[in-house]
């Protein structure tokens, strides 16, 4: 156990200080929080009011840190199956580490970079109006929620880079499920303005139960929350997403990445 968990912090370290080398490889996690609250701020936020009542700057930015959680999708998949492409993944093969290292590495790499982007989107939402109102427990279990959903979101994308291969496909992918799956949901607009069909699909997604969560957390406005389960219980349901995505998901990125080549 301790020598995976060696393995797992070297192999992290080793995908972390390419940054340096490669700094456009995080632009899109850093960047990409900051153009969404910024458009949707000053761009679309004088044209949307909250039903309820409430400030919108508040609410949306209390959303853009559950968007932030998914977007990092593309980014580990297009890693992953770059990996692949180059041979790197067919030289950790023939190490004597442990499969499971290999994948839990790019993770927890991943999940280093996400929490920097998710320092970004604190700063920009306090310049825009942002702030927690909730207790400090209940400010530190929002951040904590984003995390674990983020580590959960992260083995998707490993998934998806080791069944795709191909970096351009990857990314492709990546992008047409994470883009219905962001204005799909609460993250922007509240979801019980939205046509029969779409506001149920909205109102399932994951991302929806996420943001409600942060907003009940840092005590941001809600708007009128529909009676379903997952929003009424927003925190139960993202943490019991979150068990489902690692339970589908961890054991088919090792299952996978061990068949690679064979």
């Amino acid at each position: 156990m301790i020598a995976t968990l060696n393995e797992v912090r070297l192999l992290s370290g080793r995908s972390l200080r390419h940054i340096p080398r490669i700094p456009e490889k995080v632009f899109g996690t850093l960047l990409m929080p900051l153009v969404f609250v910024l458009l949707f701020a000053y761009v679309f936020g004088s044209a949307i009011d909250v039903p309820g009542g409430g400030d919108y700057h508040e609410y949306l930015v209390s959303g853009i840190f559950a968007q932030a959680m998914i977007g990092t999708i593309p980014g580990i998949a297009v890693g992953v199956a770059s990996d692949i492409r180059s041979g790197l993944m067919d030289r950790l093969r023939a190490l004597p580490i442990s499969r499971g290292s290999v994948v839990a590495g790019r993770t927890v790499a991943e999940l280093v970079e996400l929490i920097a982007g998710t320092l970004v989107t604190v700063a920009c939402g306090l310049i825009v109006g942002w702030a927690p109102h909730g207790s400090v427990l209940e400010t530190l279990g929002a951040f904590g929620l984003l995390i674990v959903m983020a580590f959960a979101v992260t083995w998707a994308g490993v998934w998806l880079g080791l069944m795709v291969r191909d970096p351009d496909g990857a990314d492709g992918i990546a992008m047409s499920i994470i883009f219905p799956m962001m204005f799909l949901s609460g993250i922007f607009v509240p979801v019980g303005g939205l046509p029969d069909g779409l506001r149920q699909i909205a109102e399932w997604n994951p991302v929806t139960a996420l943001a409600t969560a942060c907003r009940d957390l840092f005590g941001s406005p809600t708007g009128i929350v529909p009676d379903v389960w997952p929003l009424q219980h927003p925190i139960l349901a993202s943490l019991a997403w979150a068990a489902a995505l690692l339970a589908i998901f961890v054991p088919l990125s090792v299952r996978r990445y061990r068949s690679l080549g064979y």
